[in-house]
């Protein structure tokens, strides 16, 4: 190990845990400029600390990694702790590795006269969030790997971080062991407008199946679209909810018991404060994580600039009926509905227009070697199932499970289940 990553263990009943802090540059192509501390947890059974260690790379992106408090949470980390140590990685911008925030200190040097993201100019927060895309986060995890002293490790990404283990395809393949996706084989090359035409066409599917299941539901949602555009619908502390925010709701039918959840919320008297406080929580994009909203469609960029890729694509039928739901997909008015996220905005309009830089290289991708398997959900709601089989097709040691058996959260829905298959179809222990 290196000198300067600093770990500190502690244990939990039935589990180790090692606290990991490294630094690593801010910008990887300035290897001496400002850093950032990046932290991971190393998680074991009390007997397993020898064990080869499986990367977990979260969904988002923008969210910390899970923080486990026994053996069985999250669901799927019984079974992966059978064989591996896990290290949980808050990718870098959230979590303790210099969490993103408009008042969050600044890693030292990272803005010449501004110690937060409050304190800088909107060019200055966007040249600041361009360094925190998935080649960074692959960048920050080989150097953890290098100080850790591992030839090489395994990962399991899901959704988003599923983009991040093709991008450590693509990079870094010779620090892979094996590769497992859950609902996470993004599309490689500049078509990312048809991804989201194809995710819009799927949402207004998933709406009308939806209300077909509960008729009554469709009136009261377009009531709560009335008194959004009116501006009175309102969550705790007075803040109006627009209806693009309101629409957003519809990312509750990409999980599993989703339509029974939007359902439960709908049925709650809209006056009521239970209705409120649902309503708050239930919406995907909030200030606790602004990377999710502000860098979300720059994961889809590959070699393009976004240009607000989910309003340009959007259909008619969709923007003239607030009853037909959207999924992850970033509308700028967002940033006009939520005064948490308006301070984002200049900053987003900005790296919406911003060239992305190519992430995964095909000729690499096809070299990779690296023995891994991927879960393509039938009918997922983000990550279209065409788009990722043809992803699969460039990596000669990948072996793809379709199933419609889960839907994009199938990793954590399934307990055990889905990571169980996937080692076994990774080791060649279960057919395709």
């Amino acid at each position: 190990m290196t000198t300067d990553l600093r770990r500190t263990d502690w244990t939990l009943p039935g589990l180790h845990l090692a606290d990991l802090i490294l630094p690593v540059p801010l910008d990887h192509a300035d290897p001496d400029g400002s850093r950032l501390e990046l932290f991971a947890r190393l998680v074991s059974r009390p007997d397993g600390e020898d064990l080869p260690v499986l990367v977990y790379l979260q969904g988002g992106p923008g969210s910390e990694a899970p923080r486990p408090l026994d053996p069985t949470s999250p669901p799927w980390l019984p079974r992966a702790l059978r064989e591996h140590r896990v290290l949980m990685l808050d990718q870098r911008g959230t979590g303790r590795s210099a969490p993103v925030g408009l008042d969050a200190p600044l890693p030292e040097g990272a803005i010449p006269g501004a110690r937060t993201l409050r304190e800088a100019t909107s060019a200055q927060q966007a040249r600041y969030l361009q360094l925190f895309r998935a080649d960074a986060i692959v960048a920050d995890a080989e150097l953890l790997r290098e100080a850790l002293g591992l030839e090489r490790w395994s990962l399991l990404g899901q959704s988003f971080g599923g983009f991040t283990t093709l991008r450590y395809l693509s990079a870094a393949a010779h620090g892979v062991e094996k590769a497992l996706f859950t609902g996470g084989l993004p599309t490689v090359g500049p078509g990312m407008d048809e991804v989201y035409r194809t995710t819009w066409a799927g949402m207004v599917e998933r709406s009308e199946r939806y209300w077909a299941r509960f008729p009554g539901d469709r009136d009261r949602f377009r009531r709560l679209a009335d008194a959004a555009a009116a501006g009175t619908l309102c969550v705790p502390g007075g803040r109006a909810v627009g209806v693009e925010s309101l629409r957003r709701l519809g990312h509750l039918l990409g999980a599993s018991q989703g339509a029974e959840r939007l359902h439960l919320l709908l049925e709650l008297d809209p006056a009521s404060p239970a209705f409120a406080h649902d309503l708050a929580a239930a919406l995907p994009f909030s200030g606790r994580n602004p990377l999710y909203a502000v860098i979300h469609e720059s994961c889809w960029a590959d070699g393009v600039a976004t240009r607000w890729a989910a309003d340009r694509t959007m259909p008619n039928e969709v923007a003239e009926d607030p009853t037909l739901l959207a999924g992850e997909h970033v509308h700028r008015e967002l940033f006009a509905e939520d005064p948490e996220l308006a301070p984002w905005a200049e900053a987003a309009d900005l790296l919406a227009e911003h060239g992305w830089h190519r992430l995964y290289d095909e000729q690499a991708l096809r070299a990779a070697e690296v023995p891994g398997a991927a879960a393509v959900y039938y009918d997922d709601a983000y990550v279209p199932r065409e788009f990722s089989m043809a992803t699969a097709g460039l990596l000669p040691g990948l072996r793809t499970w379709v199933t419609s058996e889960h839907e994009h959260n199938g990793l954590r829905a399934s307990g055990e289940g889905v990571l169980d298959h996937l080692l076994d179809l990774a080791a060649g222990l279960r057919a395709a």
